[in-house]
């Protein structure tokens, strides 16, 4: 039998029941006493989207670093629990609530899902381990579109509203074209997707007009033809954009990036929050690291522990305050 012990602030491991009896005036040596984390626990690894899409492609990208330079000793069960723009899988996270093996990866999502749907967890619910890297969109077209670039793109939406399609509802990929499209003066119809494949299907077989997305998870599309990037939400445009405008080269500056970051569940033990902020402070400073930042378009932006919950408090401020001033929220 497995439980775990609270001893002045710590937290120990152990493996029966016997090992936890104490004395009537002190306590009594721990048997087989284990530092986290233990290689007989799972990890369990909630990914809150569907395959493929930027917080699984980070997610994995993570694992891979930790197995390859045997960081975490475990096991790790990595499972996409998409549904709810990020609900049901950061949902499964909040209920294993002090579980120091449940862990998740966040996105934009994170933020803006608990301002437009009655979630029982808030952002700064969860035990923040850092954030990551921070990210843009790029707004896309089908290859064969008969838009070559964003000013034709923008007049014909001025004539008809566009049908853009995003993951997710009220969040990071709603807000983008929504600001976009109030400042340029045109409207559109925004389309939901659960994930990125579902939506890259959709605007390839023409059910789209557009779609936003993250560089990194559509370059290759980019690169062959399949898709034509128009325009690019960050204020640095990534080298695999060459030649594409910002929204602020075209005086539409928006100013919204996407956090990408780590969290554990509700009250993890602070020796667990300590132990992967170190690791990821070595995972952060791999090659392969910064292969991922590098071939995903990411700003590096990192932030560790409560710095990161606060970061992530404001995050939300500013996000509902956006999301007000378009009514996409009451």
């Amino acid at each position: 039998m497995t439980i775990t012990l609270n001893f002045s602030g710590s937290w120990l491991r152990a493996t029966s029941l016997a090992a936890a009896i104490v004395a009537p005036l002190a306590f009594a040596p721990v048997a087989n006493a284990q530092v986290y984390p233990s290689a007989d626990e799972t990890l369990d690894w909630t990914i809150a989207f569907g395959p493929g899409g930027g917080n699984d492609i980070m997610a994995r990208t993570i694992i891979d670093i930790l197995a390859k330079y045997d960081l975490y000793p475990g096991d790790i069960r990595a499972e996409n629990r998409a549904g709810g723009s990020g609900a049901v899988g950061w949902g499964h996270l909040f209920g294993q609530s002090g579980d120091p093996y449940a862990i998740s990866t966040t996105s934009g999502s994170f933020v803006t899902t608990p301002l437009q749907a009655d979630t029982p967890w808030q952002p700064a619910d969860f035990t923040p381990v850092a954030l990551l890297a921070t990210d843009d969109l790029v707004l896309v077209v089908n290859g064969s579109s008969e838009y070559q670039n964003i000013q034709e793109f923008i007049a014909a939406a001025k004539e008809q509203p566009m049908a853009i399609g995003g993951t997710g509802t009220v969040n990071v990929d709603f807000i983008v074209p929504t600001l976009f499209a109030k400042r340029a003066g045109f409207e559109f119809d925004y389309v939901s997707f659960n994930s990125m494949s579902d939506q890259t299907t959709a605007l390839l077989s023409e059910s789209l007009d557009a779609m936003v997305g993250n560089p990194g998870e559509i370059l290759g599309l980019i690169d062959s033809g399949d898709l034509r990037p128009l325009v690019y939400s960050g204020q640095s445009l990534p080298a695999a954009l060459k030649g594409v405008p910002t929204m602020g080269d075209l005086g539409y500056d928006i100013g919204v990036s996407m956090p990408r970051g780590l969290i554990l569940a509700p009250d993890a033990p602070t020796e667990v929050q300590d132990w992967w902020i170190a690791t990821m402070k070595k995972v952060v400073d791999t090659p392969e690291w910064g292969e991922y930042i590098n071939s995903n378009t990411l700003t590096p932006t990192v932030i560790y522990g409560e710095d990161f919950r606060t970061f992530l408090t404001n995050t939300k401020t500013g996000f509902e305050e956006v999301l007000r001033s378009v009514g996409a929220i009451d």
